[in-house]
């Protein structure tokens, strides 16, 4: 069934055996001619902090106190374009695939393994060459100085998210001092975004625990906790940065230099009209002023909805409202993030565009010129698009295990609540595991329902009953189709 997901949306399997061999074949040493060419800091403290099941560590943070009090961190992201060449096999290859697909039980990498894990990844106890942007910082989180530049690191250790987690909870561990002060910087720069009107959606994912045969025994939800979050800030400090220098002179003035960006359009004013008619049966209020007031608005929303069964709704439907974020190079800045100028950096290793950024950085820092737009224009949407297929692929793989989770509870009832509604019928989840199944408008007895779609509503013709999205119901299992991926319901009582 995976394999008939990649197939549909025409994902390879495997690497081509010219690539593979032409990746074996790489000079992976780090070579004291190398390392010259580079600022060296292997010798200040440096560590990573990924999923526990991550193979590919594409970036690494290290953190020194100055003289002067201020920290200096630098951010450290795998140099992948030092080995991966324009024109060679491994390059064409990338650039086709554009970015790795998460899929529920294996990754479809963008690179091959021998540089996705091995050579690029920045394993604990092994000296690397990375791309950096190292950074002065206060304590008050401002950025007083920036360098960017290829360097030499080593990373002293490697962290789960889980363990860094722990040590920011009060635990004793490695490096604690420094994941503290990471940690208190990061929570600054994070309120200062926030202030400023970015949009605080914290996604929650579904996560399935597998046995061996790949089958699905239990589902769970991963939430991100101050430890993700200690990362995320630095990596969009650091995407933004890049994305600053390369676009800005010295006097603040933007100097029409080609670059790779991630933007997100401002949302559509009638579909943010619409959320804002529809919540107010809720006792909800979304105050549309300019960007900052509804920004503001919409994050005292996602506050006040936290923990209410209608949460997931509301959320979902927000996110609607939103445009989606895309790789361009006509900056128009990023509305979630509430940045100007931003970039992706920071995950060369499963994203094209990151390479990319990279080259292009390397490029201006060595003074060169700004390359033509339409070449890099052209690539940007070719990498948007594939972003796109990989995403589809993530969510089938996802509704397919879910399914399969569902098989052994055909015919038991749940509690859930609606999701959707459509003409057809209503869309139901059980909160427990996320899983949606469908309810269809023929098979709900005792009356004909009329669809309401300004009020996401199916209404009784005789009775008035309305089932609305958010409203709790309570469901049987009827059956559960791998093929469709599909699981189907029945209304036991409302």
């Amino acid at each position: 069934e995976i394999h008939a997901i990649l197939l549909e949306y025409g994902l390879p399997a495997t690497f081509p055996e010219e690539v593979e061999l032409e990746a074996n074949e790489l000079d992976t040493s780090i070579g004291e001619d190398e390392i010259a060419k580079r600022r060296d800091m292997r010798k200040v403290p440096t560590f990573t902090i990924d999923p526990k099941d991550a193979k590919d560590f594409d970036d690494a943070l290290s953190i020194q106190q100055l003289e002067n009090g201020n920290w200096e961190i630098g951010v450290h992201i795998a140099d992948v374009s030092h080995y991966v060449r324009p024109g060679s096999l491994i390059e064409q290859e990338a650039y086709k695939r554009a970015t790795s697909v998460y899929l529920v039980d294996r990754v479809v990498p963008m690179l091959p393994e021998i540089l996705s894990n091995v050579a690029c990844s920045l394993r604990p106890n092994e000296d690397k060459f990375t791309f950096s942007g190292v950074f002065e910082i206060d304590e008050k989180g401002s950025v007083k100085n920036t360098w960017f530049g290829r360097t030499v690191t080593h990373s002293d250790r490697r962290f789960t998210y889980e363990e860094a987690q722990e040590i920011i909870e009060g635990k004793d561990g490695d490096f604690k001092e420094e994941v503290l002060i990471l940690d208190r910087l990061a929570k600054i720069m994070r309120q200062k975004r926030m202030k400023y009107g970015a949009i605080n959606f914290d996604k929650v994912e579904v996560k399935f625990n597998l046995d061996e045969a790949h089958n699905p025994t239990g589902i769970f939800f991963k939430i991100a906790k101050d430890a993700n979050k200690l990362i995320e800030e630095f990596m969009l400090l650091c995407n933004r940065k890049v994305s600053e220098f390369v676009s800005l002179d010295k006097n603040g003035k933007e100097n029409g230099n080609t670059y790779i960006y991630r933007i997100h359009d401002d949302p559509n004013p009638d579909k943010l009209l619409d959320l804002k008619n529809f919540i107010r049966q809720f006792g909800y209020e979304l105050d549309l002023g300019d960007r900052k007031t509804t920004i503001h608005s919409m994050n005292k929303l996602l506050a006040e909805v936290k923990g209410k069964p209608e949460e997931n709704m509301i959320e979902t439907l927000a996110m609607r409202t939103m445009a989606k974020a895309k790789y361009t190079t006509e900056n128009i800045g990023h509305y979630g993030l509430a940045f100007d100028y931003y970039t992706h950096f920071t995950s060369p290793i499963r994203r094209y565009p990151d390479m990319m950024a990279h080259r292009l950085l390397q490029d201006y820092l060595d003074g060169k010129k700004s390359p033509a737009v339409a070449v890099y224009e052209d690539k940007a949407k070719h990498c948007s698009s594939q972003e796109k297929i990989a995403a589809e692929a993530e969510r089938e793989s996802i509704k397919f295990m879910q399914v399969k989770y569902m098989e052994q509870f055909v015919g038991q009832t749940f509690d859930a609540f609606i999701t959707g509604v459509q003409d057809y019928g209503i869309f139901v989840e059980i909160p427990e595991t996320r899983c949606e199944g469908l309810i269809r408008s023929r098979a709900m007895s005792g009356d004909h329902y009329s669809y309401d779609e300004k009020n996401h509503a199916l209404v009784g013709r005789n009775t008035g009953v309305k089932y609305q999205l958010g409203s709790p119901v309570r469901i049987k299992v009827l059956n559960a189709d791998l093929l469709k991926k599909q699981l189907d319901f029945e209304l036991v009582d409302a």
